[in-house]
């Protein structure tokens, strides 16, 4: 099995701080990681020992060679389109005492995803896509989301899509039709809310005209599976919050790699949930 994920590849600037000082110095612990909702997925889906592609474009720059040597290393095939006129993207993570993070992103290179970046050649082999809602939430990289899902269709593979942002979710219609016929869709509770109007599990039930099945994730209330045949909950794993950075993406790989080697619904959660734990245990958004 080959999964194909479609997303952002970056640089992480990991800030632990106690307190920022507005207009003055406030110390620090500063790593630099790599990042990106699509780099952090492939990484985790290759700690599993799941086959991984990952499509995405970088900068002609350090960071974009330094991607492809860390994700190359890790066993991710990096399918990679170089931007000659725009700089790898860069994410900036405050991440305060409580493991909670605030980000400063430019998406760089990423936010001019285009559709002639998904080779027929990258898709080959493969037996599932997994797109990064970033690429559907910007103008300019939509039409190079909206090609690699149409791709996959193609190439008869199954296919996921993770909402990413909520506070991107300007039209939920738009991004509804977007991600029409997609197998599986992976909010978290804020993202279920912009797309059905509310966080609770249930109200995913309204989304399965247009996808076949939804797993939401809400944070230390676990996560659970909502398809024709109702509503299926696990608990989160247990896990002291270091840094909340790439959670969901580590969720969205542990399950797909279970799901997609033919486990439960229930058994696939909690390969999510567990992957999920193991992020936010660590500094960084990858393994």
């Amino acid at each position: 099995m080959r999964i194909v994920v479609v997303g952002d590849a970056g640089l992480d600037v990991v800030a632990r701080h106690t307190g920022i000082v507005d207009g003055g110095d406030s110390s620090a612990r500063v790593q630099l990681t790599g990042g990106g909702a699509g780099a952090n997925t492939a990484r985790w889906l290759a700690a599993t020992g799941t086959a991984t592609t990952l499509i995405a474009r970088v900068g002609d720059d350090a960071g974009g060679r330094l991607m492809r040597t860390e994700l190359e290393a890790a066993g991710v095939r990096c399918a990679f389109a170089v931007d000659a006129d725009a700089a790898t993207c860069c994410v900036v993570s405050l991440v305060d005492d409580g493991g909670q993070r605030s980000m400063l992103a430019d998406r760089g290179a990423n936010a001019r995803f285009r559709a002639e970046d998904v080779e027929a050649a990258a898709l080959a082999g493969a037996s599932h896509l997994h797109l990064s809602g970033y690429v559907l939430l910007y103008p300019s990289s939509r039409p190079g989301g909206l090609a690699a899902l149409t791709a996959a269709k193609e190439a008869g593979l199954t296919t996921s899509v993770d909402p990413q942002a909520a506070a991107l979710i300007t039209d939920p219609d738009r991004f509804l039709a977007d991600v029409r016929g997609v197998d599986l869709l992976l909010p978290n509770a804020d993202e279920l809310t912009a797309l059905a109007g509310s966080p609770h599990p249930a109200a995913a039930a309204s989304l399965l005209g247009e996808v076949g099945a939804v797993a939401v994730t809400q944070g230390m209330a676990g996560a659970s599976w909502i398809d024709g045949d109702g509503v299926v909950s696990v608990p989160a794993e247990p896990a002291d919050c270091v840094d909340s950075t790439g959670a969901g993406d580590a969720f969205d790989a542990g399950l797909l790699a279970a799901w997609l080697t033919g486990k439960s619904t229930v058994d696939s959660l909690r390969a999510g949930a567990r992957l999920g734990a193991e992020a936010v245990s660590r500094v960084g958004a990858q393994p």
